[in-house]
């Protein structure tokens, strides 16, 4: 699809500066510009990429002043970055804007859609399902009986929902992740053998959630295992039974919390982290990445690294202290010869 430099511009409330004229039909770093191409220039560092990039269209701040000619016609607004980011967000919008129910697709009769449903191929829709208002569903995923997916919703190539999965509105599974398979639930038994406690309960995913790619979460052994408005999850995180993670929280990529494990409200954990079960974890805490938490976490907004867990300012101070312990070593084998000679003399 292609978008003049007037009609750009009427998008994003700016100013042309050459050619309203000139078409352009996808993006492109500004130092890798083509014909064709829109790019933009917000960082200083890549100014003297303007007066050499091949895009037909550049986005400016009004503040940019030209130092020499520029061959592509400019768009000048307020903030060149958030201008682009807000024309990357419609074009992927226009892009991902799929309709229809394709004929290999599977869809129960007893299954409830809203309108503009798209159901790719081979998606399997089943028993007493709730489809909202514009859901994407591509092609190859699996909604289990008694799901309900909230309006505005994709659901991506893959993904398996289990049965009696709840997702809200404006939420976004990335494929290959699995949403309400068993929680990791086994009783031992005298003879050496594990009995399967049943899981019966469901996952709870609130509007506003992304989930990344072959990520993982169990459905509840009772109740529901509950991931509120706005969480962001990375690929490959893992989120067990009973785990209850609190609005506006990101957890980068392999992530694991076990089972019953709370997280507040704007928590932010780094990757590779993990968390044993059965803890309370406060608002707003702050995890580097492979951190081991161990322990429940009362106080508010606090900075954490390392395995186990320090508060940040006394992990880099020990961090500093171990870099010296070879030479710390050598000092005290030194003092304690030192100590036994002067034993030695009286």
């Amino acid at each position: 699809m292609k978008f003049t430099a007037l009609q750009i511009a009427a998008l994003i409330g700016g100013a042309v500066e050459g050619d309203p004229n000139v078409e352009v039909w996808n993006v492109a770093k500004i130092e890798e510009g083509a014909p064709g191409m829109l790019s933009f220039l917000a960082n200083p560092k890549y100014t003297p990429y303007i007066y050499e990039t091949q895009s037909s269209v550049v986005i400016v701040n009004k503040s940019f002043v030209a130092e020499k000619s520029i061959a592509a016609t400019l768009i000048r607004v307020e903030d060149a970055y958030a201008s682009f980011a807000k024309l990357l967000a419609f074009y992927d919008q226009m892009s991902q804007d799929k309709k229809g129910v394709s004929s290999l697709a599977f869809m129960s009769s007893s299954a409830q859609c809203g309108t503009d449903l798209y159901l790719g191929e081979f998606a399997f829709v089943g028993e007493n399902v709730t489809l909202g208002n514009n859901v994407k569903i591509y092609p190859q995923a699996y909604i289990g009986d008694g799901c309900v997916i909230g309006d505005n919703t994709t659901v991506y190539a893959g993904v398996k929902l289990y049965r009696n999965t709840v997702v809200g509105q404006r939420c976004i599974i990335h494929s290959g992740a699995v949403i309400g398979a068993d929680g990791f639930g086994f009783a031992p038994q005298e003879d050496g053998h594990y009995e399967k406690i049943p899981q019966v309960g469901n996952v709870v995913i609130d509007d506003d959630v992304e989930i990344g790619a072959n990520t993982t979460i169990d459905r509840s052994t009772m109740g529901s295992t509950h991931i509120h408005k706005g969480v962001k999850l990375d690929n490959l995180v893992h989120l067990a039974h009973n785990v209850e993670v609190g609005e506006n929280s990101a957890l980068a990529a392999q992530v694991g919390v076990s089972g019953s494990t709370h997280l507040g409200k704007n928590c932010v954990v780094g990757g590779q982290s993990g968390f044993v079960g059965h803890l309370h974890i406060a608002n707003g805490s702050k995890f580097g990445g492979q951190c081991g938490i161990m322990g429940n976490i009362k106080e508010e907004n606090q900075e954490f690294m390392g395995t186990p867990i320090q508060p940040l300012r006394q992990y880099l101070v020990s961090n500093a202290r171990f870099r010296h312990i070879d030479e710390m070593a050598r000092k005290l084998d030194a003092l304690e010869k030192e100590v036994e000679r002067l034993k030695s003399e009286h």
